[in-house]
This record gives structure tokens, sequence and C-alpha cells, in this order.
């Protein structure tokens, strides 16, 4: 038998051991996971037992040149419910469809939809997001939110651009600077039971957002309003398929307005209106939204006709294959090669000075001075000038220059360029290369973003943009202040004068392909003060009915906006 009870001993031993042993990888266990893992698992429970609402951030303004408010913010709400907490289903919906406008069957689908959280609707008024609050019922959760409102509606619409669902940018500035403008969005944090219900005496925890920096433009409003109503008179009077109008400071690069009309409505962007009104609720409804919001000054490319003539000037002033007291003779046409290029004036100009071919825009005057030049030299100058990039302008989808390949520039296609036509740019890129050429030979960035600022005006970024010294000497800068104010004060640009003031300028007819369709562009280009440019203008006139010279139709509105602009700016 004693053998017997030492068994005995040892096997309870052994499960004493056991049991100890199993006791102590508990302990450890435990022990490990309250302390060492204690915050880890903390955190998941909070998870499971808080429900979290995002509390969107008011997005930075958009301002003018003066502190003008050109976007802002509208205080709105978003409604949403919690399945779980829902006591009374069959009143929350019956409410919810009454208040907000929608089916009892979509509202319903959202009710009972078993999530943490489902929203109903987004950007409801305070108004009505207040009267959903004061019914009380349970699950109904009625949540702070912004939209962004241009108090101007349709005021430099292609500029500023809007905003989507998500309140980020989609064109214009609102894309460009959206890293600047949106915010960070703040949360509240609900304690719930196992069963997803509100506990009830625990409090919300708030994470608040910050509110997002502001961008000032060079954008004057003043001025967006006087070029956009000389677009809207000449868009109507003119018929038109749209007008443009840039306005910049040549010595800068600063855009103060930019407009292309017909616009559209800011706070209703995805309402098509005009010509595209009649593709509403069709398949084809977005892209002719997206045509609707597309900027012909930066997005298109154009063939400039005389306005470029300014480039070849400069070109031949600057290579000194021509002076301004060099005689030409104008029979109405040119021979090149096997080509007969006629003149705008088909009885001829005859004899004519280079100062008297630039007043009166002679196609033989310009194209015996690029002949002079060669294709070599003049693709020289159009890379100097910096013609063959893009101007780099703080907007989205700038075109680049459509011109030909070196190689294949003959004396035909160096004929046409010479007088604006055979290729094409954007009407941005010709308002900074004229830039350059009569504010000294500096070539410009254009641009419309100035500085960012915090909500208390402190500037938190200012911006720079590249400059690049010796487009044009100033002897030659100079020279053509002087020519094209002649074209002004004595030839084709002379409906853009005004009394008691010096604008220089250049006027231009072209002709859209194919040629046979009998289509214009009708356009200006001016400055001013001229022989001290502060402020310089385009004016693009697209398939004018009837008269369509840019003398006759487009010069006169660069004259309605210098009278507006120049007193506005105290400039003489």
């Amino acid at each position: 038998m004693e053998p017997n009870k030492t068994y005995h001993r040892k096997k309870i031993c052994v499960i004493f051991f056991a049991v100890l042993m199993f006791t102590f990888v508990v302990l450890g266990r435990l022990v490990y996971l309250m302390i060492f893992r204690g915050n880890y698992y903390s955190g998941l429970a909070a998870d499971v037992q808080q429900r979290e609402r995002q509390i969107k951030a008011a997005r930075g303004k958009i301002l003018d040149t003066n502190g003008v408010v050109l976007a802002g913010n509208k205080s709105v709400c978003t409604i949403s419910v919690i399945h779980n907490q829902i006591e009374d289903p069959e009143g929350v919906i019956a409410m919810l469809s009454k208040e907000l406008g929608i089916s009892e069957e979509k509202v319903r689908k959202r009710v009972e939809k078993y999530s943490s959280i489902e929203k109903i609707k987004s950007n409801v008024d305070k108004e009505t997001g207040n009267r959903i609050l004061s019914y009380g019922y349970s699950g109904v959760k009625v949540d702070e939110d912004y939209k962004r409102e241009y108090p101007y509606d349709e005021l430099a619409s292609k500029v500023l651009g809007f905003t989507g669902g998500d309140n980020q940018g989609i064109i214009g500035l609102e894309s460009v600077y959206d890293s600047y403008l949106q915010g960070t969005n703040g949360t509240i944090l609900t304690t719930t039971d196992a069963r997803g219900v509100e506990v009830d005496n625990v409090g919300e925890e708030r994470i608040e957002p910050v509110t997002g920096n502001n961008l000032r433009t060079s954008l004057d409003a003043n001025i967006q309003m006087f070029a956009m109503q000389a677009a809207e008179k000449a868009y109507i009077q003119k018929e038109a398929d749209s007008v443009s109008i840039l306005v910049m400071n040549p010595s800068n690069g600063e855009v103060l307005a930019m407009v292309d009309y017909p616009e559209f409505n800011l706070n209703e962007p995805f309402t098509l209106t005009g010509e595209f009104a009649q593709y509403a609720g069709t398949k084809e409804e977005q892209d002719y939204c997206n045509q609707m919001w597309r900027n012909h000054c930066i997005n298109d490319t154009y063939e400039p006709g005389s306005t470029f003539k300014v480039i070849t000037a400069s070109a031949a002033l600057e290579e000194k294959v021509v002076s301004r007291s060099d005689s030409f003779f104008c029979p109405g046409y040119i021979v090149v090669e096997d080509r007969r290029i006629r003149c705008h004036k088909t009885t001829g100009h005859g004899s004519e000075s280079f100062v008297e071919g630039i007043e009166n825009s002679c196609n033989p005057v310009f194209i015996t001075v690029g002949l002079r030049l060669g294709a070599d030299r003049f693709y020289n100058y159009f890379e100097q000038f910096g013609l063959l990039g893009k101007t780099g302008i703080d907007l989205p989808g700038e075109a680049a220059t459509i011109m030909h390949k070196k190689e294949n520039i003959g004396l035909v296609e160096l004929a046409t360029v010479s007088f604006g036509q055979s290729f094409q740019i954007t009407p941005i890129q010709l308002a900074t290369t004229v830039s350059s050429i009569i504010n000294g030979g500096k070539r410009v960035t254009p641009h419309l973003g100035v500085q960012v600022e915090d909500g208390d005006g402190n500037v938190v970024k200012k911006f720079s943009y590249e400059t690049r010294e010796g487009v044009v000497s100033d002897s030659t800068s100079e020279e053509m202040r002087f020519l094209l104010e002649k074209v002004v004060s004595e030839g084709g640009g002379n409906k853009a004068q005004i009394e008691g003031y010096s604008i220089g300028g250049k006027t231009a007819t072209s002709q859209t392909l194919p040629r046979s369709a009998n289509r214009y562009i009708s356009s200006f280009l001016g400055f001013a003060p001229a022989d001290d440019p502060k402020v310089l203008t385009l004016v693009i006139i697209r398939n004018p009915k009837g008269v369509y010279y840019g003398g006759t139709i487009a010069a006169p509105v660069a004259k309605e906006i210098f009278e507006n602009i120049l007193p506005y700016l105290e400039l003489q």
C-alpha cells in the first residue's frame, strides 16, 4: 500500500504544479493586457462605444485685391439618422419627408438601414434644420455644415471655379489653391451602449474644425464688373458666339480681370444656361457642363491675326532688318512663291513707311518684314519671346501654342505667320508676350494668386512668380510703344482713342477654319498710358454677326473699358 500512497502524492503534486503554472500564465496574460496593452484595448472599447459624426470645416474665402469677398461660406445643416436610436420610425419618416421634400420611400430606405449613421440630406438651410430639431425625435441628428457661397453669382465664374459636395475645388482657383482653402474637419463623438443607443448623462465630445486660410487675388471686383458689362453688351449687340476680355498689369503679370462671356452661375454650377440649356436632362448633360465651364482665355487657342504683328515688328526691330523710315509699296497683294496673298485693302495702300504700314495693318508690309527675318531667325524669336511654351498661369488646363515645326516653315508659312495666321496661340499667351514687349523686355508670369492669409489677415504665404529679363531691348520696347500709340492716334485703332489719355494698341480680324465658313474673330489689344503701360486689355469677339472688323467693333469695347478703369486706377 505504501507505493500506492507515494503514487497518489506525486499525482497531486503534478496537478498542483500544473494548476499553479496555469494560474501564473493567466495572471501574466492579464498583467500584459491590462498594463502593456491597456491603452490599445481601451481604444477599441471606445471605438465600439463611441459613434463619430463629422463637423465640416469652413472653407477659406477668396478675396479680390481690395479684400472684397468673391467666394465665402453659408451656414447650412446636414440631416442624418441613427437606426438603433430611433423610437418612432414612422413619425421620423413622415417628418423628414415633409420638411426635406423627399419621398417617403427614399427616407424609409435610409431610416430602416442598419448602419452606424445614415445621411439623409446635406446643404439644408438653417431654418429647416431648426424645425427638424424642434420635433425632438430621438435618432435624428442635425449637424452644422457649410456651403460655398458666391455673392456675385456669375462674376469671374470661370476664374474662381466652384466646389463639389465634398467641399473640394473642382475648377478654377478653387481647384488650384484647394490645399490652402480647405480647412480641417472636426468630429462629434457620442458614447453608446452595446445596442448603439446613446448613454444618458454622458455628454458629446467635440473636436472643433479648423477653418481654411483665405486666398487674396489680383482680381479687382470693380474692374471685373466693368469688363463683364462690356463683354455682355458686345455679345448681345453682335450676336457673337462668345466674348473674352483680359485686363492685366503688363509690368508684373497680375490679372485684374478675366471675362469669358457667357459666364455661368457659381451658386448653381450644374444648371445649364444659355445655348446649353436645351441639353439639360440628356445623357450628354455633363459634357455640356464641361463646355459651359470652359475658359477660352486659357483653355483654347485661336489665330491671333494682326495683333501678332506686334511680335513680328519687335523681332524685326531687334534684328535691325527694318526701321520706322523704311519704305514699302502695297498694290493690294503680294506674291510669295506661287501664292497670291492679299491685303485687307484690296485696292492697296500704295507707298507707305513702316510706321504707316503698322497704322494701316498692311499684310504685304509685314510679309516683307517676315521674309527679311527668315524662318530660322523668326523661329528663334518665338522661343525667345516664350511663345512655344505655356505662360504658367495659375489656372488649370492651359493650352499650348500650335506652331509649325522649324523645318516645315517654308516661304509661304513664314509669310502667313508674319501677319498672324496658320498657327494658334491662347489669348493669355498673346497678352503676356505683348506685355514683355511693351514693359521694357521682361517676360512676366500671368497670375491671380497673390498671397494666403489667415482669418485675421496675417500673411501665411506670399507667392512669387518667375520673370525673365532681356526678351527685347529697351530701345525696341520704346519704339514699339511709340508705333502702337500711332495705331490708336492715327491708324486703324482710332476707335479706342480717349481724349486726355495716351493709348497704344493693335487691331485684328482673323478668319477661322474652314475659311469657307466665313466665320471671323475680331480683336483689339491695347495698353495705357502708352509711354509707361500700367494696364493692358485684350478684347476678343468670336463670330460676330454683321460688321466683323476688329478696329470697328472690338476697339470701341476696349475704349469703354478704358474709360471706366483709367479714372478708377487714377492713371493718366
